[in-house]
């Protein structure tokens, strides 16, 4: 299976007040299921994680309910609370869903760059690894030494960090990205997805991501890197078969099937 572990649906009249603001026209708009699968067609694409996009529980109520009606939605990386006194309770609650796969905290949006460093998940991860969830980090690269340390503390916890950790392509800066991403690499519970990484690179062409991407690859290896195309923001750069096409001139031949659906299998466990 060709899988893109990694996009977005959403209403706008969901998100008065949120983003993204009315003057990123190409995404400022509804973005639903009949809209990406003529996409997925075209580019051969069977299954999808959806991810969120906001801090409620609505939000992830809305994804769930598309996964029970769409079969492409293969799973469902949600959003709760992880510090609120009955976390617990909620995980376990939403892992009844078989398509809820895990949570992904808003870290970048957040103004403790050290949120996620902190005893107060404790209880929030353990009830993750018992319900057998996974952790999606969005995270630019000022989190990265947090993220280093919450992952070492719970090494039973799989974490995928979304899109390379934003690094800062369009500036053309790389070596304090790279030796953080080393650290992290040097992790076995983590891994990286190869997604994002265009929007990322602003008005510079599309191959100042090669290097990048490339970084990712040589750090992380075939078994632990995940495609995903971050439709539909993925529009503020590029087109979709595009960006697919792009990572499959970067990814050797040989790993097309890991990272293009093998790995995001495994991962989140998409079909068990």
């Amino acid at each position: 299976m060709r899988i893109d572990a990694h996009q977005h649906f959403w209403r706008i009249a969901d998100r008065v007040g949120q983003w993204p603001p009315a003057e990123l026209a190409a995404i400022h708009r509804d973005f639903m299921p009949d809209d990406m699968q003529p996409l997925l067609k075209e580019a051969g694409v069977d299954g999808t994680v959806l991810v969120q996009t906001m801090e409620t529980q609505a939000d992830t109520a809305f994804m769930l309910d598309l996964a029970d009606r769409i079969p492409f939605i293969l799973g469902v990386v949600g959003w709760t609370d992880m510090k609120a006194t009955d976390a617990s309770a909620n995980i376990a609650r939403l892992a009844q869903h078989p398509k809820l796969k895990g949570f992904r905290p808003m870290l970048q949006d957040l103004a403790d760059d050290r949120w996620i460093d902190d005893p107060a998940l404790d209880a929030a991860v353990a009830a993750m690894i018992k319900q057998g969830l996974v952790f999606d980090a969005l995270v630019l690269p000022r989190h990265l030494d947090a993220l280093w340390s919450f992952a070492r503390r719970h090494p039973e916890l799989p974490i995928v960090v979304d899109h390379g950790a934003k690094p800062p392509i369009a500036e053309g800066r790389f070596i304090g990205w790279y030796a953080h991403m080393k650290a992290l690499a040097e992790l076995p519970n983590l891994h990286c997805k190869l997604s994002g990484l265009l929007t990322e690179a602003g008005d510079q062409k599309p191959q100042a991501v090669r290097p990048y991407a490339e970084t990712i690859f040589d750090l992380f290896g075939p078994e632990r890197v995940i495609w995903g195309s971050d439709w539909p923001v993925l529009r503020l750069a590029g087109e979709y078969h595009a960006w697919l096409e792009q990572c499959l001139d970067i990814v050797p031949a040989d790993d097309h099937a890991d990272v293009f659906g093998g790995n995001a299998q495994r991962f989140y466990k998409l079909g068990a």
